[in-house]
């Protein structure tokens, strides 16, 4: 098993940067004034377009850019990135930065290793290849062999490699193709000996990996009403279906093994037993809460048809997750009674039996995933205090057998068999930019050994300090974590500072490190902050359960507080306070400069959900409403709209209703968060702030092309997103900078 930190909604962009030498061609002074840039905004398109709920009656007059193939939509794209760009270029910071962080950039990476079979697997990046490339390697100590790289694939770098996955034997890997950041998935299968690819070839899979079945073939996922399938669409994700494939057959007489038409929105995932005799079935609706069915395989050893399912869980209440069994005994991982997640067991002859407890839910330290290994070895990762603990405990009784020692970070990848004695984990923090550490269970003498570590010319971590404060939230006393990271001296004074945050779906936001965040610092002389707001998961099933639906206004405040801290206590002031959020974090974003335009001196917004009332309505957003609440319903309805940034864009009166100098990125091939969301944001942004004598600060939207939500960016481009965003701060906080 590979366990990577990843997320239902976001996580390959939360750092479109990740690694970074100490910058030292810049000098910066703030300055206090400047005179404010003058843009004239282009004209829109705007239509009568109202709709009436629970007796509300709501103006819609961009609808018209929903659309992405209209040529309204089509010219407000070419109009705005004709004043963005300018914006950005127009003299030669640009430039300098991303010559300067293309120099930076370029350095060895590696990502976790893992073992399949008799070989080991591990990607690694010579420093400026667009995607990573998959090496292979008999033994530990044998030369690495290129075994797949996806830069052949396309000659702009935006073809990525998603979705590997290995048979149980490791004889062949199933992997998928994306194109320009899309969620649609072409599957091609390769054999491991051989280096060559079979001729099988799954077209339009999509939030499904595959799951192979005796070596022989694999179950995948596709949704029958694609649309143009090229990432552009904005069509419902519906009626999903799930499909068996032998190899070496067409996918036209692929076997459909499981579709709920009575449930359109139902999505499924699926693991083998490891026994090898169970398929585990989930079924999502939302983005956490999932129901449990299985099919006994030794029923239908040809599949021929629909399995036969049993059903486990079947209420939409809970998080379950599959680690190992044995013979009819399952283990799962889940916050069934236990918000900070404990392990049971299930017996699969009598589902209803009442389920028993291995390892109880820890009463602050939140369990994150479990693997097993080495036959009878449970990994468990835990949070504590949103860094990583690594232990491993007993799979019969469950009592704990040692910890691993880490540093204070991230575990950021990890993988393990339970047929094989070897694990692979890899370590990151703000400061530390990755550490694949190897051990064995048979020699439990030994402490974890360095298979690879990126390392990085010239890098000095003991110039940066990286602190954890709690803060209260100012609004009901809450503590609220977040860490600072700053240049390594004693006194605290206000500089430039880049706080960033998500707050949503259960996703924490762990120490990592970035390229562009720690380039803010240095060239800034500034803090990164990262703010562990209510919504994620720091702190189990409650920290998330107090940050969504009806309490989603919490993370907000959390945010606004941790802008009122940093200001208060002497780390930043107003105007030099910029923030940064994606994804759910956009929507963040453009609540807080709606709520409180007077907190922020700059607000960076990357493919953000805006449109509350009806981001349901498009590709995947139904599943939100776990997080979000429906329109649809009453109660929802007005607390979405509460906040909606769509809906409560506000003409500025005075200076201090005034919008932060804003910048909305988003990408035309995002088919998570369509761009219609950041379109229409900004046309209502900009339709208002004209309409005031007292808002002098910029609006911008800048589109990317052959983008999509930042899964499988190519390097290039996250340079150019990173130069985008660090050249817009350096504007707009009005810094005065000698470029060497």
């Amino acid at each position: 098993m590979i366990k990577q930190k990843s997320a239902i909604i976001l996580r390959s962009f939360l750092n479109p940067n990740r690694y970074i030498r100490k910058l030292k061609f810049i000098k910066f002074n703030f300055v206090t004034t400047m005179d404010p840039s003058v843009i004239e905004y282009p004209q829109v398109k705007r239509e009568e377009v109202e709709e009436t709920f629970f007796g509300k009656v709501i103006s819609d007059p961009y609808r018209c850019l929903e659309n992405p193939d209209s040529e309204d939509a089509k010219k407000f794209v070419d109009d705005q990135n004709a004043i963005s760009q300018p914006f950005l270029e127009s003299s030669d910071t640009w430039n300098k930065i991303n010559k300067k962080l293309t120099s930076l950039w370029n350095f060895e990476k590696y990502g976790v290793a893992s073992k399949h079979g008799n070989k080991y697997f591990y990607s690694y990046n010579t420093g400026l290849q667009n995607q990573n490339v998959i090496y292979c390697l008999d033994s530990l100590s044998s030369e690495s062999k290129l075994f797949l790289d996806p830069n052949s694939l396309s000659t702009d770098g935006t073809v990525a490699l998603t979705n590997l996955k290995y048979s149980k034997d490791g004889s062949r890997v199933a992997y998928g193709l994306s194109s320009s950041g899309s969620d649609w998935v072409t599957i091609k299968f390769r054999n491991v000996e051989t280096n060559e690819d079979f001729d099988d070839v799954l077209e339009y899979s999509k939030f499904f990996q595959p799951t192979w079945f005796q070596n022989q073939g694999v179950f995948y996922g596709t949704f029958p009403n694609f649309g143009t399938a090229d990432g552009c669409e904005t069509n419902a994700n519906e009626n999903q279906k799930v499909y068996y494939h032998k190899i070496g057959e067409k996918q036209e007489n692929d076997v459909l093994i499981a579709e709920f038409p009575h449930e359109p929105k139902w999505r499924f995932s699926s693991e083998i037993s490891d026994c090898g005799f169970y398929l585990i079935f989930y079924i999502m609706v939302g983005c956490n809460e999932n129901l449990v069915y299985f099919a006994d395989l030794r029923k239908t050893p040809e599949i021929t048809g629909k399995l036969d399912f049993v059903k486990v869980v079947t209420e939409f209440k809970y998080d379950y997750e599959f680690i190992t069994n044995n013979e009819n005994i399952f283990y799962f991982r889940t916050n069934d009674k236990a918000p900070n997640y404990r392990i049971i067991t299930i017996d699969f002859n009598d589902p209803n039996a009442e389920w028993k407890t291995l390892i109880e839910e820890h009463p602050k330290n939140v369990l994150d995933w479990a693997c097993c290994v080495n036959k009878n070895k449970l990994v468990l990762h835990y949070m504590v205090d949103v860094r990583s603990a690594l232990q491993v405990h007993c799979l019969e009784t469950g009592k704990f057998d040692f910890e691993f020692k880490i540093d204070y970070g991230c575990i950021q990848g990890f993988s393990g068999d339970r047929d094989s004695s070897e694990i692979f984990f890899q370590f990151v923090s703000f400061l530390v930019p990755g550490i694949v550490y190897h051990f064995d269970f048979e020699n439990l003498n030994c402490e974890p050994k360095i298979f690879k570590e990126t390392k990085i010319p010239n890098f000095d971590r003991d110039a940066y300090k990286v602190e954890q404060i709690f803060y209260p939230n100012s609004e009901d006393g809450e503590k609220i974590p977040m860490f600072i990271v700053r240049k390594n001296r004693k006194e605290i004074q206000p500089t430039p500072t880049l706080l960033y945050g998500y707050g949503g779906f259960g996703i924490s936001l762990q120490p990592t490190f970035s390229v562009t965040f720690l380039a803010f610092i240095d060239a800034f002389d500034g803090n990164l902050v990262y703010a562990n707001l209510r919504g994620g998961s720091e702190f189990g099933m409650n920290w998330h359960d107090n940050g969504r639906l009806l309490n989603k206004q919490n993370v907000f405040n959390d945010f606004q507080s941790a802008a009122k801290y940093l200001i208060e206590n002497n780390y930043t002031k107003k105007e030099m306070l910029a923030i940064q959020g994606g994804s759910n974090g956009g929507l963040l974003v453009g609540a807080c400069i709606n709520q409180r335009p007077d907190l922020f001196g700059a607000a960076v917004a990357q493919v953000g959900v805006f449109d509350m009332l009806r981001f349901h309505k498009f590709t995947i957003g139904s599943a939100w409403i776990s997080d979000y609440g429906s329109p649809d319903e009453k109660q929802h309805f007005f607390n979405l709209l509460k906040y909606s940034p769509l809906h409560n864009v506000h003409i500025p009166e005075n200076y201090q209703q005034e919008y932060p100098s804003t910048m909305i990125l988003t990408a035309d091939h995002d088919d998570r968060v369509s761009p219609l969301h950041s379109l229409k944001f900004v046309a209502t942004l900009q339709s208002a702030v004209k309409q005031s004598k007292f808002q002098r600060n910029p609006i911008l939207l800048r589109v990317y092309k052959k983008s999509g939500h930042g899964f499988g960016k190519p390097v290039t481009k996250k340079i150019e997103e990173a130069t985008d965003i660090l050249t817009f701060l350096y504007k707009v906080l009005k810094i005065k900078s000698e470029l060497n």
